[in-house]
């Protein structure tokens, strides 16, 4: 009868720990989505400014230095991220390829444009990674594509590593505001409102109540 009982007690528990995956995994795709509409939103504004523009035209040397300056960013960012996989390098790339396009094309006002938006979508991302607290990441750590606004749900510990084997740093009362931004398996790296990084447990945050 014990081994039963053990064994249904590992099993609720691999079950609430997927289930605390599974619920990050939305958070981050919710905050994805709303990055996403405000970056539709401000591009079309960027638009409807560049055809009132259109009689403006960029230079040949021009296009061809914010395509350099594009390319330069985007392998300080995959640098910094310790990675290539990041979704403002891949965002960055796409662009970078379309401006290139552009400028082939000679259409050197549309490719000053688009490797600006290159520059801008690889410099957010570094702006995301060394605001996380870390410039390289852990082997197995995967970044969120935006950092999610979590809360602790009981008094968690917050330690130097994924993993409770790490050196406790601090310890969060239930109900701590924390952004969220990477995990590895079941633990997750924040940050509270004083700056203050480490992993916590991915079942002792969730998602931060509305106020």
């Amino acid at each position: 009868m014990s081994r039963v009982i053990r064994a249904t007690a590992e099993s609720i528990n691999v079950l609430e720990q997927q289930t605390a995956r599974l619920e990050l995994r939305l958070l981050e795709e919710e905050a994805q989505v709303g990055d996403l509409q405000a970056k539709l939103d401000e591009a079309r504004q960027e638009v409807v400014r560049a055809m009132a523009k259109l009689q403006t035209l960029a230079s040949k040397a021009e296009a061809a230095s914010a395509i350099a300056e594009a390319e330069i960013a985007i392998q300080t960012l995959q640098s910094a991220a310790g990675q290539p996989g990041t979704p403002e390098a891949a965002q960055a790339e796409q662009l970078l390829r379309m401006s290139t396009k552009a400028f082939d094309e000679q259409n050197y006002g549309g490719a000053l444009y688009l490797a600006n938006q290159a520059k801008n979508a690889a410099g957010a991302g570094q702006t995301r990674v060394t605001s996380s607290g870390r410039g390289t990441l852990r082997s197995g750590e995967v970044l969120f594509a935006l950092p999610l606004r979590l809360q602790t749900l009981v008094r968690a510990n917050v330690r130097d590593g994924p993993g409770t084997n790490f050196k406790l740093l601090y310890t969060l009362e239930g109900g701590a505001p924390v952004l969220g931004y990477s995990y590895s398996d079941v633990w997750v790296r924040v940050s509270d409102e004083s700056g203050r990084t480490g992993w916590v447990f991915s079942t002792f945050v969730g998602r931060r109540q509305a106020r």
